[in-house]
């Protein structure tokens, strides 16, 4: 394989408004849909016409072990108490190197959940987190 396959990355930065979210190792929710209406006419058995509504963009869902980019997300969260606001967030793929393979501006952002890791002295497992983010659509150009 080539180094320009765009199959091939590893890992997503993310960024809102400038503030560098870290490293995450999963990325899921990339997406939207368009809502259909189904109108019957009468006397046209033969199919039923499908008309366009809506955009919905789902959940964009990071994950990541926990590391030292953790506290970034806890800082960025503590600036929205009493007032969230919505941003502007770019995701990039990347590849081992470094190389950015793709990227994603997402409009409107707001933070939806964020769940942090869970300890325990029974259990070898590693500490990851969860960054889950609502968005309007994606920016043009990206």
């Amino acid at each position: 394989m080539s180094m320009t396959d765009p199959a091939i990355s590893v890992c997503f930065t993310v960024s809102v408004d400038g503030i560098d979210l870290g490293t995450f190792t999963t990325c899921d929710g990339l997406g939207c849909e368009v809502t259909l209406e189904a109108r019957e006419e009468g006397g046209n058995n033969g199919f039923v016409y499908q008309l366009p509504g809506r955009m919905k963009f789902t959940n964009v869902k990071l994950s990541r072990p926990v590391n030292s980019d953790s506290a970034q997300i806890a800082a960025w969260m503590s600036s929205m108490v009493g007032s969230i606001q919505r941003r502007t967030a770019q995701i990039q793929a990347m590849t081992a190197d470094g190389t950015v393979v793709c990227s994603w501006g997402l409009d409107q952002v707001i933070p939806v959940k964020w769940t942090g890791p869970s300890f325990g002295v029974d259990s070898a497992k590693v500490a990851t987190e969860s960054l889950e983010l609502a968005h309007h659509g994606f920016l043009a150009g990206d």
